[in-house]
């Protein structure tokens, strides 16, 4: 597994990158669970000479990344083919479908209809996690992860559609990865137990090198940040 070179993140000093002029980027933070779901993608597909990493400073981010790029002012969007979209999840089925390398979507109808539901909850699993960190209990997170072990059943293998890695795995483990590390420290709640079914994911994903090369979550710097943005909201 080569090392990729990561670029320093551009704070409002950067100056303005040349804008469509042909260059595929992916406008990221290396710390947001949502970019990292497409790094993960652009990776497994081996796009890192396809897709330029464009990391930024959020606290001090460019004025130009709103006023020429993404007027949303968030993290991930995709420069692609003269227009720049995002959203990550969406941005997950576009670059699986929208740029070479090995697919991450299922093709059996009943995995793909079965990868739609898991989507369609997502929100719900992420918001549920979020709810225990922002309170002071792992009773809501505990559910959400009940309902995973449960999804996991559905096909036999250790990924959420069974055998193969995929978009459906994608979009959970940047969570999943965030959650067990702040109930463990917090709470010394360990998402794992009694869960055979999430420890082997868990497992399995950790050896997926796309995955791996996006792994910069620091644990104490993660459950320090997290305190900080949840106690402003009280």
């Amino acid at each position: 597994m080569a090392t990729e070179y990561l670029p320093s993140p551009l704070d409002a000093t950067a100056e303005v990158p040349a804008l469509f002029d042909g260059t595929s980027r992916l406008y990221m933070t290396y710390t947001c669970p949502f970019a990292q779901r497409v790094w993960i993608v652009r990776n497994y597909k081996g796009l890192q000479d396809k897709i330029k990493l464009v990391p930024l400073n959020l606290q001090n981010r460019p004025a130009w990344y709103k006023e020429k790029v993404y007027p949303e002012n968030k993290v991930p969007s995709l420069e692609h083919d003269g227009k720049v979209i995002g959203e990550s999840l969406d941005l997950i089925k576009y670059v699986d479908t929208n740029f070479e390398g090995p697919s991450l979507l299922p093709t059996d109808p009943d995995k793909t209809k079965f990868f739609e539901e898991l989507l369609s909850h997502i929100n719900q699993f992420v918001g549920m996690g979020f709810a225990s960190i922002k309170g002071d209990s792992p009773t809501e997170a505990g559910t959400a992860f009940d309902r995973l072990e449960q999804a996991l059943a559905k096909f036999d293998g250790p990924f959420l559609l069974g055998d193969e890695f995929s978009l459906a795995d994608v979009a959970f483990i940047p969570f999943v990865e965030r959650f067990q590390i702040y109930l463990s420290e917090v709470f010394k709640y360990d998402i794992t137990e009694g869960r055979p079914k999430v420890a082997a994911w868990i497992e399995a994903v950790e050896e997926v090198d796309a995955y791996k090369q996006t792994k910069k979550t620091e644990p104490k710097e993660l459950v320090e940040f997290y305190k900080r943005i949840f106690s402003a909201q009280k």
